[in-house]
């Protein structure tokens, strides 16, 4: 009787430790379930192009149960030091020279997951009608950050306005030049500050995400417009412990699909082009 007694008992035991161990078991996969798929997906984005492609990938996303909260910024910086903190899930909102800066100079741990739309860099001006009507001494703002910036100095290249010492350097800078005819005075601001300085300059160098908000259209407005053979197609970036997460590359194939290219060559008209 004993010991039937304490078989029983050991097989309570021996139940309640097996439960115990799938409870635990379950709560780790559930973490790591949340973690792998949060219920909401934060993507940081700058405002203008951006953040209104975004909006359709949402509702898109939304379609396939995956719900993406958007969250604007005002600057290139802040989106990839949220990310990196954990405080977005992805962000879309930088090409690809601006993120491998970041990887390096600032140590971030971001990849990309997909290409997304390609915004041209142009030159504008409120005063001139065209590049060769710039005056000797002209003053002429770029971007400030290496990636910009030096984009902003291969299109003044492009316009014959100046020379650099390695001509297909993306990340040039300003000390990289070499040739300068009409003595052009190169004045560099943050990038969502450049198109407020136009009333201030001869021309400007502005990124077609700032230039769009600011009422000028790079095909329409411009004294020049970069060609579409460049390495500045924007991407989806996340931080590289998720680049395999497969909600995330869902995210990215939804942004990929037919209806947002079409909302993307219907809404801009070429001001704003898919870049995948």
């Amino acid at each position: 009787m004993k010991s039937t007694i304490t078989r029983i008992l050991a097989c309570v035991l021996a139940l309640a430790l097996c439960l115990l161990a799938v409870g635990c078991g379950g709560g780790d996969q559930k973490a790591a379930d949340k973690k792998a798929a949060p219920k909401e997906i934060r993507v940081g984005v700058t405002a203008g192009p951006q953040a209104e492609v975004m909006d359709v990938v949402a509702k898109e996303a939304a379609k396939q149960g995956l719900t993406i909260k958007v969250v604007e910024f005002n600057d290139y910086v802040t989106p990839d030091k949220a990310l990196n903190e954990g405080d977005l899930e992805m962000n879309s909102m930088q090409h690809m020279p601006f993120l491998e800066n970041m990887v390096k100079k600032q140590g971030m741990k971001l990849a990309p997951i997909g290409k997304t739309i390609l915004l041209p860099m142009a030159m504008y001006s409120e005063k001139l009608k065209s590049v060769d009507a710039l005056p000797e001494g002209a003053k002429v703002v770029i971007p400030n950050d290496p990636s910009n910036g030096g984009r902003a100095l291969l299109l003044l290249q492009q316009a014959k306005l100046i020379k650099l010492k390695d001509p297909k350097n993306i990340i040039s800078s300003v000390s990289d030049i070499v040739e300068n005819p009409k003595k052009i005075q190169i004045i560099e601001l943050e990038a969502a500050q450049v198109p407020r300085a136009l009333k201030d300059c001869d021309a400007a160098c502005v990124n077609a995400n700032y230039a769009i908000p600011a009422g000028l259209n790079p095909l329409k407005d411009s004294l020049l417009v970069e060609g579409k053979d460049n390495p500045y197609v924007c991407v989806l970036a996340v931080r590289e412990a998720d680049k395999a997460n497969e909600t995330y590359l869902k995210v990215a194939k939804v942004y990929n699909s037919e209806p947002v290219r079409k909302f993307i060559e219907e809404k801009y008209q070429g001001s704003v082009l898919p870049g995948f």
